[in-house]
């Protein structure tokens, strides 16, 4: 039987990656291509046959892996520094949004439109993500608590960034439903790091395990 601990770090990987992948876009206006695409996609695993199969595999997620392993250290390089205050964000709200029963049925509706509009386009067309922002505006964004996104404005203005952002957050929240439904819960971020890094560091250093 797998470890559960390994289904935890692997959806937790999944937040960190939306909310590091927030950070940069916010600071620099770029976003590397592969785990921005990983993260989008799996808005789209609505029944996914594993944790690791929402993302892709875990191969997909080394950017939130690495990026939870050094802030699990509190190494809070320069580059990541608003990472985990997103990441807080990203979980409070997915809380309030698993209480909201007619919330998660509309999103779900809309995600599938939304995946038909990709399999047209693909997953991280403008048009794509323009229609994943507004489902995040109108549904998640719409409780009292929001992410304050920090970055250079002249990127944050842009329209395309802005969608870009809301849809990672978006990403993130994915990420910390499926968290909570294989048993993660913000007590282990306090309790039980350095088992999350231990499973961390395994995952970066031997990814057949």
């Amino acid at each position: 039987m797998q470890d559960k601990w390994h289904d935890i770090t692997i959806a937790l990987a999944g937040v960190f990656q939306a909310a590091a992948l927030v950070e940069q876009l916010a600071k620099t206006g770029y976003l590397p291509t592969d785990p921005y695409r990983t993260c989008i996609e799996s808005l789209f695993a609505l029944n996914p046959a594993s944790t690791e199969a929402v993302f892709g595999g875990r191969g997909n997620l080394e950017l939130g892996l690495k990026v939870l392993s050094d802030l699990l250290q509190q190494n809070r390089s320069r580059e990541h520094s608003h990472t985990l205050r997103y990441v807080l964000g990203i979980l409070h709200l997915q809380k309030k949004l698993g209480k909201q029963n007619d919330m998660l049925n509309i999103i779900s509706s809309r995600l599938k439109q939304a995946e038909q509009q990709a399999e047209h386009f693909s997953s991280t067309h403008d048009n794509v993500i323009a229609n994943l922002a507004d489902v995040y505006t109108d549904t998640i964004s719409t409780f009292r608590f929001r992410i304050q996104v920090m970055g250079d404005y002249n990127y944050l203005q842009q329209s395309r960034i802005a969608n870009q952002v809301r849809a990672l957050l978006f990403a993130g929240v994915r990420a910390a439903t499926l968290w909570r439904q294989v048993g993660g819960n913000r007590i282990q971020l306090v309790l039980q790091r350095r088992r999350l890094f231990q499973t961390a560091d395994a995952l970066l250093k031997n990814p057949q395990i």
